[in-house]
């Protein structure tokens, strides 16, 4: 996974490119680094104080005119802690972040520190574990819930999927589902407002066996992130790609 995260910082220009309208007046990616006996330090740093209703779209117009790959929001028994990780497409984009720090979002202002790769990833290991059942103290009659009402809805072939890697490509969700008969076609990613990906996706499976049967991805990870699936609908999914 650590690897799959560092081809991604590493293959050149961002996916999102530069924004004109930037107030850090960042305009390309720096120079090549030139760093001897080690690799460019990890492009990731922490947010604290965010707004509990705080989405991931949100934290990408915080940092506004940077290149997001990643948000991590973090729980504690399965309830958000107002923290957050973001890992950035540059070393240098670090600096940039943390001239946010204590401004506001919404009401609250939040804090910004540098972070560490190492930490990132403890984050994501209790994310993932936390997502599973790990953690003692889970909710596990509301997570039951949730369940049973994902396994009585109806299929009509369409998943929709939350919860994905802003820098996730059709390629990846087609990986996602490799055990199922997938074209790029059947596959959408929804965009926000500004043309970026929401986290939101829906895919088209051959019929309603197949979408039901694909539901034994739900809660498995996609890089870093682990997936929610839900039965979806024509109308929904045409819904949400008009609204991007």
């Amino acid at each position: 996974m650590g690897a799959k995260r560092q081809r991604i910082i590493d293959q050149g220009p961002s996916f999102y490119g530069n924004s004109p309208g930037s107030s850090f007046m960042y305009t390309a990616p720096p120079p090549p680094y030139s760093y001897v006996s080690q690799p460019p330090p990890f492009p990731v740093v922490r947010l604290r104080g965010l707004p509990f209703d705080c989405t991931e779209t949100d934290v990408a117009e915080f940092f506004h005119g940077l290149d997001i790959v990643d948000v991590l929001f973090v729980h504690k028994n399965s309830k958000f802690t107002g923290e957050a990780f973001c890992v950035l497409g540059y070393p240098l984009q670090v600096d940039f972040a943390l001239q946010k720090n204590r401004q506001n979002m919404g009401r609250r202002y939040v804090e910004v520190f540098r972070s560490k790769r190492q930490e990132y990833y403890k984050a994501i290991a209790n994310e993932v574990a936390d997502a599973r059942g790990g953690s003692p103290r889970r909710n596990a009659p509301r997570a039951k819930s949730s369940d049973e009402a994902k396994e009585s809805a109806e299929h009509t072939g369409i998943l929709r999927l939350r919860g994905l890697p802003f820098s996730a490509g059709k390629d990846d969700i087609m990986e996602f589902f490799k055990d199922f008969v997938l074209s790029e076609d059947a596959v959408h990613i929804v965009l926000n407002s500004e043309g970026r990906p929401s986290g939101e996706a829906f895919v088209e499976f051959t019929n309603a066996e197949d979408s039901k049967a694909a539901m034994s991805k739900d809660r498995m990870t996609l890089g870093s992130r682990y997936i929610e699936l839900f039965p979806s609908f024509s109308e929904e999914m045409e819904e949400a790609i008009s609204r991007g």
